[in-house]
Parts: structure tokens; sequence; C-alpha cells
């Protein structure tokens, strides 16, 4: 059972359609997996619309909808609730356990988890960077083997965690499948990989990481983390 959920502002910046690319497809992987958020999430976007519906028209020129059409180049996994969601009901617990990847993730990369083409970051952990046409923050898919521990760091920004298998240990939390973490510039922690499988993790940043040890500080640019 999914114990910890993207918060109330995310969700609700997902169902307005302003945040950026990376973090609506991290919102979208997540509401594949989880029950309450997407009930929250068509609550919100419900909201949207009758606030919508209730205000006062106002007339435009003739060629306003053809120039806001021409601007909207968001990809599939970054538009609102019912356009990257709803492609998994009507049972989407069922369809995301046929595959680790939920179905937005899936349209990214391009192929199943069987045929992803991991790159080695350290010794035991690898990672793929999901492609995006909005640069304002980065996705990543990161694998690290059981017990690897992630390098003491802070942030410049936000980061988004959202767990696909095994579990991220972090202090006195632990994360399973259809967790997330979010953290901002007041955290400073060192995560873990769980006992048992793999953890995989899809991780969305909006600022460079503030790693500690000066090992990691050498090899951050090569990876751009």
């Amino acid at each position: 059972m999914i114990q910890l959920h993207v918060s109330d502002d995310i969700l609700t910046g997902y169902a307005a359609g302003s945040l950026d690319e990376a973090s609506n497809l991290f919102v979208a992987s997540h509401l594949t997996l989880c029950p309450h958020c997407r009930l929250v999430a068509s609550k919100a976007e419900a909201l949207g619309g009758y606030l919508l519906d209730s205000l006062e028209e106002t007339s435009v020129s003739p060629g306003m909808m053809a120039s806001v059409l021409g601007h909207n180049t968001r990809s599939p996994a970054s538009r609102p609730f019912a356009s990257n969601v709803r492609q998994e009901l009507p049972d989407p617990e069922m369809r995301a356990r046929e595959s680790i990847l939920p179905a937005p993730i899936r349209e990214y990369v391009g192929s199943d988890f069987d045929q992803l083409q991991w790159k080695r970051l350290a010794p035991k952990v690898h990672q793929i960077t999901v492609p995006m046409k909005d640069t304002r923050a980065q996705a990543r898919l990161l694998r690290f083997q059981s017990g690897i521990t992630v390098p003491l760091h802070g942030h410049n920004g936000r980061e988004l965690t959202l767990v696909l298998t095994g579990s991220l240990c972090d202090g006195d939390t632990t994360m399973r499948r259809g967790d997330v973490s979010e953290t901002d510039e007041q955290t400073e922690h060192q995560p873990f990989a769980g006992p048992g499988e793999d953890c995989i993790c899809l991780a969305v940043t909006d600022a460079p990481l503030r790693f500690k040890g000066l090992f990691a500080r050498m090899l951050q640019p090569l990876f751009g983390i």
C-alpha cells in the first residue's frame, strides 16, 4: 500500500497544467499507481473546470484559438489528468503490475523495462536520462543495487523521487513502489537502497545537487546531476 503521496500543491499544479514537463511526468506516473492521489487530482480538475465555467464570457479575436493551439507543444505525459492517466483505466492497479514502468514513462523512453539501455553512474549505480523538451527540470531513471548508499548531499532546488521497484530508505522512512519523496533546499540526506531487489526510481530535479564528498563533486559535471 502506498504511504507517501504527492503534496496537494503539486497535484493542484498538475491539474491546472502549470507544472514543468518533468514534474508532470512524475505526477502522471504516480497517479497510475495511486488511487488516493488520482481522486485528489480528479477533484482539483473538477474544481478548476467549475471555476472556468463560472467566469463571464469575453469576446476574443477570430485567430486566437489557432494561436493558442499552435503553442501547445506539450507531449502526452505533460498534459492534464484526463489524457495521461485514464489510459490506464479501468483497472490501473492491475495494468501497473504488468510493468515496472508506468505507461507515462514508457511513452517517454520508448520501451518497457527489459529493453532499457542503462548507463553506469558509479559502481552498482546506473541511470537513464529521460528526454525533455522543457528544460526547466530534468527527469532520470536511477537504478541502485540493494544496499548501495547515495553520497551525502543537499539540494539547490526541488527533488521529486518516485520508487518504482525495491525500496529506498531515508532516515526512519522506507519508501516502496508508488511512494514519493519531495525534498528542497532545506534537505540534506544520504538515502540507501533497501534489502532485496534493486531499487529503481524516477527522480526529477530542477537544480543540481550539492554533494558533500570531493569525489562525488568531481564526477558531478560528467553526469549532470
